[in-house]
């Protein structure tokens, strides 16, 4: 039985997992460099062990990746290469699960992803908040996010307000004169949308879910206390590096920069005159941000593009490798520092920045950028799960991880439909949370 529903839109929304059963959900990262199946089993947890947001013990049971092809800085490039990477990557996770894959939960990278607050406010004539009153508030502000050329991936109620005094959580059965709320809304441009199912549905499997890369990748690398707090976290990609702001448990702001690790693995084969192959090579083996007096001294092999020449590599010091993916590394950094800053949400931030990816391995990269972000920074594995190979532990599976993760936390977004709302608000404890049965049998 499938998890989930669709919005008068086309675009497929999660139901809120059962708290109480089991299921099996399968996922699909389709990023610049790989392209990753995963199928896990959700076992409810005890009830002691329940938290906001996990509620379910997450075991993988299957995984597939192969190296990505007809994808481009995140948009896709070639449908016809990229389904056929999308069937070898589940076949494997297939095979590995013993069972079939029909339909998956897919990110999205492209689709130039905005992030928006929008506010709503209504009049509550110093009544008492009900039911019908939240309704109200969040159907107005949904509406607002609704555009012809777009879809909202994510609709989530940040934070009420009552009387103008913001923070509040739960409104619910207090008094006052104007009830209001802040949504956080993250859009794509629907041909994107339409593009990535499309390669899906080629694969002859169909997408049930859509989550925002930075959203999934927070997800999975973040620990409970940053999310509360307030942490970004960067997931550095292939092709495009995310940011994602979170506070009080929820997601509150998007970004995306055109820039990834593959850019820096072209401009070592510009730079040095060799093949890509050889400058990824170069980039893991040898490369870092970091130079030290040693570098100098050095000497790295650097086999040239001819196949004529090539028992005749050339010598460089090591410290020119460096000083070419320094320069990619700081130009990506100086620009993370200036999208937060302009977000308006660096002091929600504050010190605290996770950096994961694949790209986010590189040697030296964290000591980097602490110092151009000026926060403390770690490098962020996908937590969370239990069940993954060892191959698959590291930074660059957070996005396939937090894609499993997703269904659980799904419960917290509000969607509006052209007949009122879709979907739950707030985490499965809080009273706000049982509006949801409400919401879908009134309107």
């Amino acid at each position: 039985m499938s998890l989930f529903g669709s919005s008068h839109f086309g675009l497929p929304r999660l139901k809120p997992l059962s708290s109480k059963r089991s299921h099996v959900v399968s996922v699909l990262d389709i990023g610049s460099t790989k392209v990753v199946c995963m199928i896990g089993r959700l076992t409810p947890r005890e009830e002691s062990q329940i938290l906001p947001g996990r509620t379910h013990n997450i075991e993988i049971i299957g995984i597939g990746h192969q190296r990505s092809r007809g994808i481009k800085t995140g948009v896709i490039a070639d449908l016809d290469a990229l389904e056929g990477v999308i069937r070898l990557a589940v076949d494997a996770a297939e095979r590995m699960a013993g069972l079939t894959v029909e339909s998956l939960i897919v990110n999205l990278t492209a689709g130039r992803l905005g992030s928006d607050i929008y506010t709503a406010t209504i009049d509550l004539g110093g009544q008492e908040v009900e039911l019908n009153d939240l309704k109200k508030v969040l159907s107005a502000a949904c509406q607002q996010s609704l555009r012809q050329d777009r879809s909202v991936l994510h609709s989530l109620a940040t934070g009420f307000s009552l009387d103008g005094e913001r923070g509040i959580r739960d409104p619910l059965a207090m008094y006052g004169d104007a009830l209001g709320v802040d949504m956080h809304v993250v859009t794509a441009e629907r041909s994107a949308l339409k593009n990535l199912e499309l390669s899906v549905n080629r694969a002859h499997l169909s997408v049930e879910g859509i989550v925002a890369t930075p959203y999934a990748s927070g997800l999975a690398a973040l620990v409970d206390d940053e999310v509360e707090l307030g942490c970004a976290a960067i997931d550095m990609g292939g092709g495009t590096t995310t940011i994602s702001v979170f506070a009080e448990g929820k997601l509150v702001h998007t970004d995306a920069v055109g820039l990834g690790g593959h850019h820096v693995t072209t401009d070592l084969a510009r730079g040095l005159s060799t093949r890509i192959e050889d400058a990824e090579r170069l980039k893991v083996v040898h490369a870092s941000a970091l130079s030290n007096s040693s570098d100098e001294r050095e000497l790295i092999s650097i086999p040239p593009i001819g196949e004529d020449d090539r028992d005749q590599p050339s010598q460089v010091p090591r410290a020119l490798v460096s000083r070419i993916v320094s320069a990619r590394i700081e130009e990506t950094m100086e620009l993370i520092r200036d999208r937060i800053q302009r977000s308006g949400f660096s002091p929600i931030v504050g010190k605290r920045v996770v950096l994961t990816g694949g790209a986010s391995q590189l040697t030296g990269l964290a000591e980097v950028a602490r110092r151009i972000l000026a926060r403390n920074v770690r490098i962020g594995r996908p937590m969370g799960v239990s069940g993954l190979p060892t191959a698959a532990k590291g930074p660059a599976f957070s996005t396939a991880v937090g894609l499993m993760i997703y269904p659980q936390v799904a419960d917290m977004e509000t969607h509006a439909s052209q007949s009122g709302l879709l979907m739950s608000l707030g985490g499965n404890n809080s009273r706000i949370a049982r509006m949801g049965q409400w919401l879908k049998e009134s309107f």
